[in-house]
């Protein structure tokens, strides 16, 4: 019998590429996101991360037909830019109600089924949890805080034989970047540093990784017997986050002001 995996935000980018490399793994695969589509091959259910009635209907949907969960995979994530001091609480509250209490949320909903087949819970983050980016500092935030979710869960549910893992990658180019909920509020006060930090960021993604490079570290960890609790996509990014650990704090930090903030 093929594994049975859920993925979120499946209709585009990492969720989508995820959502095909397991599929031809070999894996049957429900594709989650608001839209109800996802990649050929891949069953499409219609759910939002921040409804639990949809999300609660389309777990049953799952096991009603299937009878199995053997992996979750949140992707479903939205981002925010903008200076802390214009960014209102609705809009600050979206951001982690969307990037971290919407995973939670799928994960409570899905550990009991998780507990039968021994499965697995992997959780993508981004890099900026670990190297807080200004200007995002909402978005980094709830990735930090997924980051520390998914470290934490691993231990509570390893007894239980449920792998857990958090999944950081770097830039990727994706529609995330164009769909990147902007405010410039402010900007002239901050002397044209929230656009220009903003501006580099996008550059950088646009230059980053195919969402393919996600989507195959994902299929490989889902093989495996044993997660790390947190990991990262590609050589030059899992170097940087360990070089950030080992340098003082508030080096890091000035080196972040310099490249993104200055």
């Amino acid at each position: 019998m093929n594994k049975l995996a859920l993925v979120t935000g499946a209709s585009s980018g990492i969720g989508a590429a995820i959502c095909a490399c397991l599929a031809k793994e070999g894996w049957r695969v429900w594709g989650l996101s608001r839209r109800g589509t996802a990649p050929e091959g891949v069953v499409p259910v219609s759910a939002d991360v921040t409804d639990e009635e949809s999300l609660s209907a389309a777990l049953e949907k799952l096991i009603s037909a299937e009878g199995r969960l053997d992996m979750v995979v949140n992707c479903a994530g939205s981002g925010i830019s903008g200076a802390v001091e214009f960014t209102s609480p609705a809009q600050s509250d979206f951001q982690m109600e969307v990037n971290l209490s919407g995973t939670a949320r799928l994960c409570r909903l899905a550990i009991p089924h998780l507990k039968k087949t021994k499965g697995a819970i992997i959780n993508v983050t981004s890099v900026a949890g670990a190297l807080p980016i200004p200007f995002q500092t909402w978005y980094s935030v709830s990735k930090a805080a997924l980051n520390a979710y998914s470290a934490a869960l691993a231990n509570e549910l390893r007894p239980f034989g449920i792998r857990v893992c958090a999944v950081m990658p770097g830039d990727i180019k994706t529609g995330f970047t164009a769909a990147r909920r902007k405010s410039p509020e402010g900007d002239a006060e901050y002397s044209g540093r929230i656009s220009r930090s903003v501006a580099k960021m996008e550059a950088d993604e646009q230059k980053g990784m195919s969402p393919d490079a996600v989507a195959k570290k994902v299929c490989r960890l889902g093989k495996r017997r044993h997660l790390p609790p947190v990991c990262t996509v590609g050589f030059g990014y899992g170097a940087l986050v360990i070089l950030a650990r080992l340098l003082p704090q508030r080096l890091v930090n000035r080196v972040l002001y310099e490249m993104y903030a200055k």
